[in-house]
């Protein structure tokens, strides 16, 4: 009865396992599990890489001070305010100028008399001396005494030009459009031309961006500035709007032999204010354009020991490995040159899996947009 029944376990378990046999090559031709996404053509724009760090500067800063001396009667702006070119920020007290001013028309009322006087008299003695009733020494006389009046009359009137200058300069105005600092010189205070600070106003409409970049980009940068005006963006920390668009008006007259690098600035409407000087931004200068570029996820593009490849989906759902050859890369893109069209299916997760030939399930096909911008490389 043992031998039996051993003999009964032996052949159930033979019966068991080639049972269990015909299963194995089902799983082996089960479909891999996928991400795809389809090849697409897009313009790319070609920035430098990584980006470089720069630093926002005033279009222009301006340090006002008084022309006169004098004790500040009003104050006419808030610390922090956007002022206009022409607006009335400080009012000296003017009435030592005003008193400066009466006392120069009172002079020059003066002096025109005495020169109207003396040209009567003059005149007179030029008759006298041409009937030969006084002599040459006599009219001469008159002719210096009247030249002199003259003289005074027309230093009365710059005189008086001078005092209306220093009345105008009690007003105190903006001489640019700005936003006005902390104010150094409060009313009561009074100052003195031209030593004493009254406020610093800086310019911020429009606005630079100062950044500085390796200088093998400089021969590319002047080659383009040639034909175009080179776009540039900027982005920082905590930044809810869209990044502010400006463009490349500056380039260094020579780089720095201790870094290498060569300074540039863009300029930037900032009509709404978005950039403050000293602020430090992450800057992006598109250099050029790469048209109908062929554009896929980076995370499809695989690296083996012949170069890189990436898998594309047949109609058959069978995958291809393909070499193709990269361009550049930006922000999760990256730039087919070679070895693949648009439209065409890349396997972006599940690379781990595959093999030439065999087939995939794909789980989410995903179309993510075209790459904004890419990098360059010299």
């Amino acid at each position: 009865m043992k031998r039996f029944f051993f003999i009964s376990t032996f052949f159930g378990l033979a019966f068991f396992l080639a049972g269990c046999s015909p299963a194995s090559p089902a799983k082996k031709s089960a479909a891999a599990p996928v991400l795809t996404v389809l090849a697409v053509e897009s313009n790319v724009p070609v920035r430098i890489d990584p980006p470089p760090v720069g630093h926002v500067m005033t279009f222009s800063t301006v340090t006002l001070h008084s022309q006169i001396q004098g004790m500040i009667s009003e104050v006419h702006f808030q610390e922090g305010q956007e002022v206009k070119k022409g607006d009335l920020l400080f009012t000296i007290d003017p009435r030592p100028s005003q008193a400066a001013l009466d006392v120069a028309r009172a002079a020059l009322e003066r002096d025109s008399a005495q020169l109207e006087y003396a040209k009567i008299n003059f005149a007179r003695e030029q008759k006298l001396y041409d009937q030969k009733l006084i002599s040459q020494d006599e009219l001469d006389t008159n002719r210096a005494n009247f030249d002199a009046l003259a003289g005074t009359v027309a230093a009365d009137r710059a005189a008086i030009t001078n005092a209306l200058l220093n009345l105008d300069y009690c007003q105190i105005r903006a001489p640019i459009d700005g936003r006005t600092g902390s104010l150094i010189a409060y009313a009561g205070n009074v100052v003195k031309a031209p030593d004493d600070t009254l406020l610093m106003i800086n310019q911020i409409h429009p606005i630079y961006v100062a950044f500085s970049v390796p200088e093998q980009y400089l021969p590319e940068i002047k080659r383009e500035m040639l034909t175009k005006a080179l776009k540039v963006s900027v982005t920082f920390q905590n930044m809810e709007v869209e990044p502010p668009q400006g463009e490349l008006t500056f380039v260094d007259n020579a780089v720095d032999m201790t870094t290498g690098m060569i300074q540039l600035k863009a300029t930037f409407p900032n009509a709404r204010g978005i950039l403050w000087p000293g602020q430090f931004v992450q800057v992006e200068l598109t250099l050029s354009e790469l048209t109908n570029a062929i554009v896929v996820p980076s995370q499809a593009v695989q690296t083996g020991q012949n170069g890189q490849f990436l898998y594309v989906v047949k109609p058959d759902q069978t995958v291809e490995e393909r070499t193709v050859t990269t361009g550049i890369t930006y922000q999760g893109g990256t730039v087919v040159a070679r070895g693949l069209s648009a439209g065409e299916t890349v396997v972006t997760d599940g690379q781990s899996r595959l093999v030439p030939g065999v087939k995939v399930d794909v789980k989410n096909s995903i179309q993510p947009d075209a790459p904004a911008v890419t990098s360059a490389t010299p």
